[in-house]
C-alpha cells in the first residue's frame, strides 16, 4: 500500500505492507531511529510520537493510519536552528535521564502534557506520564524537568 503524511514538516512517502506499525515505518523505511520499539504492546510509551498533535504510542498504529496525517518524531523536536527544544535542555539540566532509552517517549508525551497543562502540578505530571515507563530514574528528575520546562521554579537534582 502507497502511503504519504509529513513527518517533522516534511512530505514522505513509502510502499507499505497493511500490517507494517507505525514505528516500524518511522525507524526503518524513514531511518529516524529516535523513535524507540521498547515493548510492542503499548505499555512502555518509548515510541511516543505525535499526530495530528496528539501524544500516540507509534506501536499501536499502523502505517497505514498515518495516511495523511501530521507526524512529529523526537528529531523534530529541536528549535529551528538546531539548538534543543525548552523540554529537551530541561531533561539534560534537571538530569531527566540516564540510560536515555525511554527518554524520546518521556520528552514527546511531556511536550503535549505542557500544551494541555502550561503549568501542571507535581501530581498531574506523574498522571500524565504514567503511560510512559522508565526503568533508570525513578521519576523525580524526569518530573522536576517537566516543571523546569513549563517555566516553574525547580532546583534541579544533582546526577548521582
Amino acid at each position: 500500500m502507497k502511503i504519504e503524511m509529513h513527518v517533522n514538516g516534511r512530505p514522505v512517502s513509502g510502499e507499505v505492507e497493511g500490517r507494517t506499525l507505525l514505528v516500524d515505518f518511522i525507524r526503518h523505511d524513514l531511518r529516524l531511529t529516535g523513535t524507540h520499539v521498547g515493548c510492542d504492546t503499548t505499555q512502555c510509551g518509548a515510541c511516543t510520537i505525535h499526530m495530528d498533535g496528539a501524544p500516540v504510542k507509534s506501536c499501536s498504529v499502523l502505517a497505514v493510519e498515518a495516511q495523511g496525517a501530521q507526524i512529529t518524531t523526537i528529531e523534530g523536536m529541536a528549535n529551528a536552528d538546531g539548538s534543543m527544544s525548552a523540554m529537551q535542555q530541561a531533561f539534560q539540566d534537571c538530569h531527566g535521564l540516564q540510560c536515555g532509552y525511554c527518554t524520546p517517549g518521556m520528552v514527546m508525551a511531556a511536550t503535549a502534557l505542557l500544551k494541555e497543562t502550561p503549568k501542571p502540578s507535581e501530581a498531574e505530571i506523574r498522571h500524565y506520564l504514567e503511560g510512559n515507563i522508565c526503568r533508570c530514574t525513578g521519576y523525580h528528575n524526569i518530573v522536576k524537568a517537566v516543571q523546569s520546562a513549563s517555566g516553574q521554579d525547580v532546583t534541579p537534582v544533582a546526577a548521582e
